[in-house]
């Protein structure tokens, strides 16, 4: 399978003839290097609410019947705009036809901006771990470490994780680290930062204090064999 990552926290997988896209943050993102025009995702998966996260949601799904994953909330709400979803909740697990999706809990806020200045909320946030071809990627959404990280990886080993470092709205670069440790993934993908000026940081050294040596930075349009 084919793992790529396009800038925020947009995550790529292909995948026995499908591609599946975490959070695709598109329009309004000049750090990513794809065009709404281009993608073709078969399935969405959303790890929460927010705008720079739902991102070109909608469009893509109505536009290539892509199945759209995620919290309940969220899927209900895609759902009343004519989107087909897939609701689930923290904990649960799901068996798809391209492998299998199960959410974990993320410390964080969700709630969408309305363009008239209104915020629908849209259930917990989430990080997911996802299961294709014997592989388990973590894509851990937005969120601050927990100790319950250490569960996660006890009970998934984890092939690859993509980790948020841009601290302000998220865990920073040290409280990162302390998570990958926790998890005990084979490689480690920092992502979520550098998108605005609050969240700028430098992933080489994230890379450096990483106990297990075990990081890899990605920059928009990279892709690894996985």
């Amino acid at each position: 399978m084919k793992v790529s990552f396009h800038g925020h926290a947009i995550v790529k997988v292909e995948t026995n003839g499908k591609t599946i896209l975490f959070d695709p943050f598109i329009t309004g993102n000049e750090l990513t290097d794809l065009k709404v025009a281009d993608v073709k995702p078969d399935v969405i998966i959303l790890t929460h609410g927010h705008n720079d996260h739902i991102g070109d949601t909608v469009e893509l799904a109505k536009k290539h019947d892509a199945l759209v994953i995620g919290i309940a909330e969220i899927a209900v709400y895609l759902g009343n705009q004519g989107v087909r979803t897939h609701g689930m909740s923290i904990g649960g697990a799901y068996e798809f036809d391209f492998g299998t999706v199960k959410l974990t809990p993320a410390f964080h806020g969700t709630g969408f901006n309305t363009a008239d200045g209104q915020i629908i909320y849209l259930g917990m946030p989430a990080g997911v771990l996802l299961t294709v071809e014997g592989k388990t990627i973590y894509h851990a959404g937005d969120t601050a470490v927990y100790s319950d990280m250490k569960l996660i990886g006890e009970r998934h080993p984890i092939d690859l994780a993509f980790l948020p470092i841009g601290d302000n709205f998220t865990m920073g670069p040290d409280d990162a680290a302390l998570a990958a440790k926790f998890l005990q993934a084979k490689q480690v993908v920092p992502i979520h930062y550098n998108t605005f000026p609050v969240i700028k940081q430098d992933p080489n050294k994230f890379i450096d204090i990483l106990e297990a040596k075990n990081g890899l930075v990605m920059e928009p349009g990279d892709a690894i064999d996985l």
